[in-house]
């Protein structure tokens, strides 16, 4: 439901638009299939897409939940826009003859449950993930082993600069989940999460820490059976095997107090079970547009450092603002943050990290 009032506004708002020309000045997006010139972006933030598709009948840009048809040229070249898109991050897909399939200019990207396309739209502030002439940090990949679930289960550990060189040094570390229909590869890759870090701390904003990034069994539930999740194998495999694991592993400062946990939308959710189950495995709670806490629920939680909430100005702003003011009466740090002109977006949870990393850990 929420996904289709989306495509209403948006079909709306393309009605008002569609008379008025489109700014010819569209870009290449910077997260395309190397040498591709398509898709690319105009500053209104406009996406165009193109392909080659000569028997085609239709083809459409299925982007933010509105389909764009496209218009074929002599040569069999289909080409269109949609409507202006928010900034930041977004997965689309092409509709050919009814099948959805991944654009072959774009990289892929894993979200919406499958492999496909995603695009860049330009941010003003897109120069907290920009890659800079910084010292620059290690993401690796491994596997460590879980009995619960009989399998070697994958994360992603970035390891901040200085890392490899300071053998003796012991670092805080952030366990950061993705959201549903997503995976351990999100926040790497249009999550940009390392960069984030890098670049604050070159700049002296944030101290440095590890932060893990593991697939949080979100997937095996249906869209709508949210009620029907049990948080309890991903407890047992997040608290019971990765967690020793990483301190067996990484130098890490291997206790509540040096610890964190946050995550976007359904990894939220799960960041609230988690942390509610288990107040005595972190001091850090962060949700990004994944729900609020109430003072209740954490009044007995010792040595609870900060809880931050976020989402975008297009969410429910008002209910983040109102959590964290309860929770501030009632004496628990807490800080809201605010992404304006996003919604439930990779953007806003970028910023959110952005915000949250000159936080945590001080």
């Amino acid at each position: 439901m929420f996904v289709a009032a989306l495509g209403l506004l948006a079909q709306m708002g393309w009605a008002q638009l569609s008379s008025a020309p489109i700014k010819e000045d569209f870009k290449p997006s910077p997260v395309n299939q190397p040498g591709q010139a398509y898709p690319q972006v105009n500053s209104e933030g406009r996406v165009r897409t193109q392909i080659l598709a000569p028997d085609a009948k239709y083809v459409q840009l299925d982007i933010g939940g509105v389909k764009y048809d496209l218009v074929k040229d002599e040569h069999g070249v289909w080409t269109g826009e949609s409507a202006p898109q928010d900034v930041g991050f977004h997965y689309y897909q092409l509709n050919i003859d009814g099948a959805s399939v991944p654009d072959p200019g774009s990289l892929l990207f894993f979200g919406a449950c499958r492999w496909g396309s995603g695009i860049e739209v330009p941010a003003p502030d897109q120069d907290i993930f920009a890659f800079k002439d910084v010292p620059h940090g290690h993401v690796e990949e491994i596997y460590f082993p879980s009995k619960s679930t009989n399998t070697s289960r994958r994360a992603f550990v970035y390891t901040p600069p200085g890392y490899s060189k300071e053998q003796s040094k012991r670092y805080p570390v952030l366990y950061l989940q993705h959201g549903y229909c997503e995976n351990e590869y999100s926040w790497p890759n249009q999550g940009r999460a390392n960069l984030i870090m890098d670049n604050l701390i070159a700049e002296g904003k944030a101290k440095p820490f590890i932060i893990v990034m593991t697939y949080g069994m979100t997937n095996e539930i249906t869209f709508g059976g949210l009620r029907n999740f049990d948080i309890k194998p991903f407890q047992t495999v997040l608290v019971d095997e990765l967690i020793p694991y990483i301190d067996a592993n990484f130098r890490t400062l291997a206790n509540q107090e040096n610890r964190a946990m946050a995550g976007l939308s359904m990894g939220g959710f799960e960041t609230k079970l988690v942390t509610l189950n288990r107040p005595d495995v972190f001091s850090y709670y962060a949700l990004f547009s994944g729900g609020t806490y109430n003072p209740d629920e954490v009044k007995d939680h010792r040595n609870l450092k900060l809880i931050f909430l976020s989402c975008g100005s297009k969410e429910r702003p008002d209910g983040v603002k109102s959590a964290v003011a309860d929770l501030q009466k009632a004496g628990v740090n807490s800080v809201s943050y605010i992404s304006e002109g996003t919604a439930h977006e990779f953007h806003t949870w970028r910023r959110s990290l952005y915000q949250l990393a000159q936080l945590l850990f001080k």
